[in-house]
């Protein structure tokens, strides 16, 4: 089954996760969703597995950016999807699509029990 990791390659942390894999043997593909977009569809898809707590990156300079309105867009599914897809540094990373699951962050303990 395919190994799809998500994220931006200059993230620290998709980094860790991408070295963890390969230094692990696992063959995954690589989606970078600043070049590649994320559509609504995956979105909907990952938040179908995690919350959108979990998933949205109210951490980053991009969510300390955005205007107290965009922020309150965030606090509902649909404008989060749309807040997503428009800056998607918004997604927490890296996301992990593996065996009909969705993992979101990196640790190695979660990667090792996933593999």
């Amino acid at each position: 089954m395919t190994v799809l990791l998500y994220g931006i390659p200059n993230c620290d942390t998709v980094k860790k996760a991408r070295t963890w894999l390969e230094s692990n043997g696992v063959d995954y593909t690589f989606h970078d969703f600043k070049k590649q977009g994320v559509d609504e569809a995956m979105l909907r898809g990952w938040l179908a597995h995690v919350p959108l707590a979990t998933l949205l990156n109210r951490k980053g300079t991009t969510w300390r950016a955005l205007s107290d309105a965009d922020k309150a867009l965030a606090e509902q599914e649909a404008g989060a999807i749309a807040l997503m897809q428009q800056s998607p540094s918004l997604i927490k990373r890296p996301v992990l699509a593996h065996k009909g699951s969705v993992s979101v962050g990196f640790s190695a303990e979660n990667y090792a029990s996933l593999f």
